[in-house]
């Protein structure tokens, strides 16, 4: 008797499922999160620029968190049309400046995130003066520094992109690309610089907030809305949460399955090359769920841009009216 072929071996050998992913899956969630995210930010960053007279301290974070994100989406067309056609067309620079940026986006976005929940503790605690971190020239500086040292940590890994043999091919994303050892190392300072230290900042201050909540209410000294700032930060957490979280895992993991040490099976990596593949597109949801928080800043950003779209709309009205009122005349 002929025997039939183990059919799931086959798949996961010829890695038919994980093509199919990078050629579907990220092609839509990626193409979904730049029509999303894009139009979100450019209302943002205009709303920001034509709309907000006083800018504060945390205005100043939200604004750079928006031009990361801009930043980012702008990179993803390259990619759309890279994974859709299963081959990168724009050379070498641009394959490691998109991965760049790519990774600028996510830890910017990780710090800006941190340093609002920041100001956001220590406008609860002063609600009627401006902390010295509050001030506008500071947050400035910070927000410099965030870039820096963003820039700074992210330059070793244009050293393992594109160091493939299909690099002259297709644009490789880094946990699948460079030696798998070097590359782990960076990984896991990476993560614990860029991801979980932040983490733990926010989570601390999320805390702090939650005490100093619970002994206002026992009290109830004042009647200001604080609950304004926690919902913040508690976004911010469940950003970082659901996020951020199993993309960092499933990295480490894909870079560590690539090494001999494991002597994994061709299907076991594939597997973790689909998990992996799944947790990056959901990572860079960030950038379409940012905007939510410029609208619950409590700082009238809501209610100006809102006058800015009624006035723009009663003139192009009067001005329709206008141009419909001079053909009758003539008529």
């Amino acid at each position: 008797m002929l025997q039939r072929p183990h059919l799931p071996h086959l798949w996961y050998q010829k890695g038919i499922l994980v093509n199919n992913l990078q050629k579907y899956y990220l092609s839509i969630m990626y193409s979904i999160e730049f029509i999303f995210g894009i139009t979100g930010n450019i209302i943002v960053v205009f709303g920001y620029i034509f709309c907000l007279k006083t800018w504060k301290s945390c205005n100043i974070y939200l604004f750079n968190l928006s031009l990361s994100d801009f930043l980012f989406l702008c990179t993803l067309p390259m990619l759309v049309t890279s994974y859709s056609k299963g081959t990168w067309i724009y050379g070498n620079i641009l394959c490691q400046s998109n991965r760049f940026l790519l990774h600028a986006n996510l830890y910017t976005s990780i710090l800006f995130l941190t340093f609002i929940s920041i100001d956001r503790y220590i406008l609860m605690l002063y609600p009627f003066r401006e902390h010295f971190l509050q001030k506008r020239k500071v947050a400035v500086v910070v927000s410099v520094a965030i870039w820096i040292l963003v820039i700074l940590e992210l330059l070793p890994i244009n050293t393992f992109i594109g160091r493939t043999s299909e690099g002259d091919h297709r644009c490789v994303d880094y946990a699948s690309s460079g030696d798998p050892k070097e590359s782990l190392i960076y990984s896991m300072c990476l993560t614990f610089l860029g991801f979980i230290i932040p983490l733990c900042v926010m989570c601390c201050f999320y805390m702090k907030m939650v005490i100093f909540l619970k002994n206002r209410n026992e009290q109830l000294t004042t009647t200001l809305p604080l609950e304004k700032p926690l919902s913040l930060v508690i976004i911010a957490l469940v950003v970082f949460s659901l996020l951020f979280t199993p993309y960092h895992i499933m990295r480490n993991v894909r870079i560590a399955s690539r090494m001999e040490f494991w002597k994994l099976s061709k299907c076991t990596q594939d597997i973790i090359s689909i998990i992996y593949i799944i947790t990056r597109p959901i990572a860079f949801l960030n950038s379409v769920i940012n905007p939510v928080f410029y609208f619950l800043m409590g700082d009238h950003f809501r209610e100006m841009l809102m006058t800015k779209v009624r006035r723009l709309v009663r003139r192009i009205t009067s001005t329709a009216n206008e141009d419909t009122t001079e053909q009758h005349t003539e008529e």
